[in-house]
């Protein structure tokens, strides 16, 4: 089962410190840690995870392998966006696509963790 973190950090060296650190931890103990997915901000966040693309990996979620046509008639959208939707959410490494172009969602769990606050004091 394969679960994923989405968070938002501007400090992207921390995040990517803290990610290697529960990988490390994962190797060692031979446990899954997990997978993250990190954001510098809320707008870079919400810039790419649209309403639409989070539509289209709800769909995905838990349903196999889907084909593109298929998707589109089942989220009643145009193919082509779709399409076009699917390739931004495949380089993200939300979704995945098979050789013969179907599509899935490789995991079971998606958490978004995003914390807002007061930028510190100089």
């Amino acid at each position: 089962m394969r679960e994923l973190t989405i968070t938002t950090n501007a400090d992207w060296k921390t995040a990517l410190r803290e990610a290697g650190k529960r990988a490390e931890k994962g190797l060692t103990s031979d446990a899954y840690q997990g997978e993250t997915l990190n954001f510098e901000t809320p707008g870079a966040f919400f810039s790419q995870l649209t309403g639409l693309r989070w539509n289209l990996i709800n769909e995905l979620l838990g349903a196999g392998k889907i084909g593109v046509r298929e998707l589109a008639r089942r989220l009643n959208r145009d193919v082509k966006r779709v399409h076009v939707d699917a390739a931004a959410l495949i380089e993200l490494g939300l979704i995945e696509k098979d050789e013969r172009g179907a599509l899935s969602c490789p995991f079971e769990n998606i958490h978004v963790d995003m914390i807002m606050s007061a930028p510190k004091a100089a």
